[in-house]
Order: C-alpha cells, then structure tokens, then sequence
C-alpha cells in the first residue's frame, strides 16, 4: 500500500526538482555574468534549499548532526559514504557555509540543467571515470583549489553509490592526492544514512517516510597523519556511523 501512494506523490515530487533545476539555469547565468562568483554562489544556495526541500511531498526530510565540529577558514575534504542524489543536495545546502565543491562524473558535466552549468563555471571538476589518469591533474587542480581559497571539497571515496546502504570499500587514490595538494587542510569524515531509501523501488515511485541524517565527525588534520593512518581513520569513522534498518 505504501508503495502504491507513493506515485502520485513522487511524481510531484520529480515536477518541482525538474522545475527549479530549469528555473535556476538562467538565474545562474544572469548571477554569475552581473555579479560574479559571490553572486553566483547565493544562486546555487537557493537552488539547493528547493532541491532539498522536494522531500517533502514524499514526506521526508533531513538533519544535519555535529556540524559545529567543522573548523572554519580552512580547507576542508569531506569525506562521504554514497547513498543517493540528495546527499549531494544535503551537504550543498547545509555546509554552504563551507563553500563546498565536487569531484564529479563528466556525464553529469552537460546536458542537465543548473547542474551542468554549476559543475562548469561553480569551482568544481570533473572527471572520466574511463581514464583514471585523467583523474591525476583534476585532483591535484581541486587540491591545490581548496587550499589556496580556503574552501572545501566533498569526494565519496567509494566511488559510486550503494544501492542498500550497506558500504563499499573506500579507494585511497582520489582522497591522497587531494591532500598531497591540500597539506594544510583537514578531512572530515560524514556519514549519510537514509538517503539510499528515496530509491528503495529504483528511480520511480520514491520512497516515502525517510529522514536523511549527515553526521559530521571529528576533522583530521591532514599533517597530523601519516597518509594510510588517515586513511583508515577517515573510513572507519565514515563506516562507524551508517545504520542499516
């Protein structure tokens, strides 16, 4: 029965995403061209806060947890388990405090209203996942990004999303070059739960019901650490916070 009252609801739902996301492109552009990066920036803020709010008609919603860890003025890596779109959304719009970036997949780079025009012009990058040695340079071009803007990244060191909640194996490489190229910056290990469950039945109906919680943990300097000591850190901390129910 659940699933079935789900329809009508997730299509409402997927009316006002595909809505703001086409509403804001322009809105991005005329920002951005009038008023620059600052002007920009407030525009993706507003977009995001819609975005996330489209969790409502299917009766869900969100909360961020510990946020007053985060240091601020420096450069930060947010560290993520993957569950979903909104995790994207939820940390744009509840960390936007931070500047957040993305290292994200080129097929999202075109094509997709606000998105594409955010990933191209908003500070972020993206990369082939086919070519991992483009992957080098982009990184090290985010690092070195982070560190001399103090602004943050988010990276999902699993690589793509789990469909079940249940975590993948963190990969090392994306995570080391970023700081390599960021000595000075601290990775902040966050653990998304609930996310994974808007798409329980797959892209359509949603699933309804859900809260999505962003746990932050304590930071890691990354100079206080040996790179594999990070590492191991950074994932179990990650790891320690995910529920499956």
């Amino acid at each position: 029965m659940k699933k079935i009252l789900a329809y009508p609801f997730s299509l409402i739902t997927y009316f006002l995403f595909l809505f703001f996301l086409c509403l804001f492109h322009p809105i991005q552009w005329i920002c951005l061209k009038a008023g620059g990066y600052e002007a920009h920036k407030k525009s993706v803020d507003l977009l995001n806060f819609f975005l996330i709010h489209t969790l409502y008609p299917i009766f869900s919603g969100f909360e961020i947890q510990n946020r007053e860890l985060i240091p601020e003025g420096q450069p930060l890596i947010f560290a993520s388990n993957h569950q979903g779109v909104y995790d994207i959304i939820g940390v744009a719009w509840l960390l936007r405090m931070f500047h957040p970036k993305y290292v994200s997949k080129i097929e999202l780079s075109k094509g997709i209203p606000s998105v594409s025009f955010n990933l191209k012009y908003g500070g972020s990058v993206v990369i082939d996942r086919k070519d991992p040695k483009q992957a080098l340079p982009v990184l090290k071009k985010m690092g070195e990004y982070i560190e001399t803007n103090r602004r943050s990244v988010l990276i999902f060191p699993e690589g793509t999303r789990t469909k079940n909640g249940k975590p993948k194996a963190f990969a090392p490489n994306g995570l080391k070059i970023l700081c390599k190229y960021a000595p000075s910056a601290y990775v902040v290990p966050i653990t998304i739960n609930n996310s994974w469950k808007v798409f329980r039945y797959g892209n359509f109906p949603l699933g309804m019901g859900n809260r999505i919680t962003f746990t932050v943990h304590p930071p890691l300097k990354v100079s206080d650490y040996d790179y594999n000591t990070l590492f191991e850190k950074t994932e179990q901390a990650v790891v320690s916070g995910i529920r499956i129910d």
